[in-house]
């Protein structure tokens, strides 16, 4: 049996812009990216602390190291900059390794800075 067990997580990431025109996705700092063990293209949860919406898109690598976190498309019209978003991941674990499963957590402070990270 599978469970599907969250995978990794960037908490408290900052919106730094918006695109309604952008075909769509989240676009993610490729530093951030990595350290949460995103990969282009992965579908993603994300939530918005500032007004409680919750959607599913993928993730697009941004430039590296400008700490940016870009919503794209529809999901523009979900957030503004300067909300606070979890952007999660999941994957599917067989049971036997479920119970002893850690994911990968990666909090955000000020400028989309890295405070703590934990996980595997």
């Amino acid at each position: 049996m599978l469970l599907t067990l969250l995978k990794s997580k960037l908490h408290r990431a900052v919106v730094t812009g918006s695109s309604v025109n952008y075909e769509g996705s989240l676009a993610i700092d490729q530093d951030l990216m990595e350290k949460a063990g995103f990969l282009p293209y992965e579908r993603i949860l994300a939530s918005n602390m500032a007004n409680g919406a919750r959607f599913e898109t993928y993730a697009i690598p941004d430039a590296r190291g400008k700490r940016e976190i870009i919503l794209n498309g529809a999901t523009a019209h979900l957030g503004k900059p300067g909300d606070l978003l979890t952007i999660m991941s999941f994957i599917e674990v067989e049971m036997q390794y479920a119970k002893s499963w850690k994911p990968r957590v990666v909090v955000l402070g000020e400028g989309n800075s890295i405070v703590t990270e934990r996980g595997t």
